[in-house]
């Protein structure tokens, strides 16, 4: 039975489920691409990627996590549906609570099925009501937690979460954080806390209200408009000093390893060829 836990970004990973990139491809060009896809288009990259090189770089990630302890769950695949590989997306663990995101992209639904054969016998899970809120616009800080309002989660989405809390008896403050632009894919592909007050930050597109809150929480490494958009802030912690970032990442590895932290490195050029890296091809279960 799946017991799940998780009290911050960066508690050792225990357990985590990942999916394989399918064969099916999004469509990026051509006449039926909505109008989120061209706002996010402002501000990431998107470009065609090759699915059976994206699932040998997966594999790599796959031997790195369980060479460090942790339980890789591999989900079913979710047919038609061509971002399966980021299941950061389709749920998130809260404390006790796991919760069930309210995917905004109708055809990204389906993902969350292979979810089910986990969710039996679970202790606590949590469906939300209203608006559409995903798991990479999420992040645990102490006593909170943090949601960006980018193009795929709604205030009306941050309000139900804050519900779905209170009623399963977690105990924590949900804070909307707002960006300066429209096209935000996700709140981790511009910040993302990746030990104890530590953060990485795209300051570029979040107003300067934002910005000095997070100041006064973290000691934060700064990000370039380059390097957000090679997704290179989008990083996966697996223990309070230990972090993988992609490969190419040098500055920020470099950054993060003065800090003290332990800097792991895989290669995930062609995971990145749209906007997602590391921490969306991974949902974790279990944290220390």
């Amino acid at each position: 039975m799946l017991t799940p836990h998780a009290t911050s970004e960066y508690g050792a990973l225990l357990h985590v489920a990942m999916r394989y990139a399918s064969d099916v491809t999004p469509d990026l060009d051509g006449p039926d691409v909505p109008p989120v896809l061209t706002r996010q288009k402002t501000t990431s990259s998107w470009k065609p990627y090759d699915p059976a090189t994206v699932r040998t770089q997966q594999d790599t990630l796959i031997d790195l996590l369980r060479s460090r302890g942790t339980e890789v769950t591999l989900l079913d695949a979710a047919p038609g549906c061509p971002v399966q590989h980021y299941p950061r997306d389709i749920a998130f663990v809260i404390d006790h609570l796991l919760v069930m995101a309210r995917l905004n992209a109708t055809h990204r639904r389906p993902e969350a099925d292979a979810l089910a054969p986990l969710l039996t016998g679970a202790p606590h899970v949590a469906r939300l009501d209203k608006g559409t809120i995903e798991g990479g616009d999420v992040a645990l800080h102490t006593g909170t937690v943090l949601v960006g309002l980018g193009e795929e989660t709604s205030p009306a989405g941050v309000a139900a979460l804050q519900r779905a809390l209170s009623h399963h008896g977690v105990d924590r403050e949900v804070r909307p954080v707002r960006f300066a632009t429209r096209g935000i894919v996700h709140l981790d592909d511009h910040f993302t806390i990746v030990a104890p007050g530590t953060a990485l930050i795209h300051r570029d597109v979040f107003p300067h209200t934002e910005q000095r809150v997070f100041e006064k929480h973290f000691d934060l490494v700064d990000v370039t408009d380059a390097e957000a958009r090679a997704v290179q802030a989008n990083v996966l912690a697996i223990a309070p000093d230990t972090v993988i970032v992609t490969a190419g990442s040098d500055r920020i590895a470099g950054q993060l390893a003065a800090r003290g932290l332990e800097v792991l490195a895989v290669n995930y050029s062609e995971v990145t060829r749209i906007p997602g890296s590391l921490r969306c091809t991974t949902l974790p279960l279990t944290r220390a």
